[in-house]
């Protein structure tokens, strides 16, 4: 049986942690390194670094983070926001990165997802999606620029056409559930995985452990991913993989110091 994974999410401003809520109100968390060192000791899968920095300095910044990171990590390390080339990927990947996630450089020229896999293979490119519900249209629609903008492209089509292009995951965030603590957004996650047969990291609206059980148990997603309640300590890693196992979900667990 196939493990699940828990992913803490480091959304990354000028070289420091920062958290909001729906994408906004951006608050001081602290620093990269330490956090990732934490959550590396306590058992987390795999870490996402996502750059939401609006200067070319801050993006600087971002690859000395990777490069501190990757010499104390033993996991996986996944990083987003401002690629916008396959060179810029490959950067990231000399940085240190195991794996990239691209967003709005991929919705706006979706060759992108292919030249990437060809020349880094699909293990290493990851979709990211920012999906929000449209209302009106009865359906949910991808947004660009860290939330802010709405395209005309559809949630469903996008992962379907970013799966044919050679995306070997796709990193899911509900724009509605982001930050408000209140479960993850299971209507979504079904129809996305459903979609789409690479596997699908959940995103946005962890408030406790047990919203990690009931995603789970609800959906076929093969990650959850949160931040704000691993960066205040509200619960642990550790916590949500004890309860997980619990509840009969099958974790990778700490032995040694070694996740297995």
């Amino acid at each position: 049986m196939i493990k699940k994974r828990i992913i803490p999410c480091l959304d990354v401003k000028d070289g420091r942690v920062v958290k909001g809520i729906n994408f906004r109100g951006l608050r001081d968390i602290g620093d990269p390194v330490e956090l990732a060192a934490r959550y590396n000791a306590e058992g987390a899968d795999e870490l996402v670094f996502l750059d939401v920095s609006a200067t070319d300095e801050g993006h600087g910044l971002m690859l000395d983070v990777i490069r501190q990171t990757a010499e104390t990590l033993f996991i996986p390390l996944a990083v987003g926001g401002g690629i916008r080339t396959a060179d810029d990927i490959g950067r990231l990947l000399g940085a240190g990165a195991d794996k990239v996630s691209i967003n709005s450089a991929a919705l706006a020229r979706p060759a992108l997802i292919a030249e990437a896999a060809g020349r880094f293979g699909s293990q290493c490119v990851c979709l990211s999606v920012d999906a929000g519900w449209d209302e009106e249209a009865g359906d949910w629609f991808c947004f660009t620029h860290g939330g802010k903008k709405q395209t005309d492209v559809r949630v469903l089509d996008w992962v379907r056409e970013g799966e044919q292009q050679g995306a070997g995951e796709i990193l899911l965030t509900s724009m509605q559930a982001d930050g408000t603590k209140n479960g993850f957004d299971l209507p979504l996650l079904k129809a996305v995985e459903s979609a789409v047969s690479v596997p699908v990291i959940a995103s946005g609206g962890a408030g406790a452990a047990r919203d990690f059980v009931e995603l789970f148990r609800e959906t076929g997603v093969s990650a959850g991913l949160a931040a704000s309640i691993f960066h205040s300590r509200e619960t642990s890693v550790g916590e949500v993989k004890a309860l997980l196992k619990e509840s009969g979900v099958p974790v990778r667990e700490l032995a040694g110091g070694v996740l297995k």
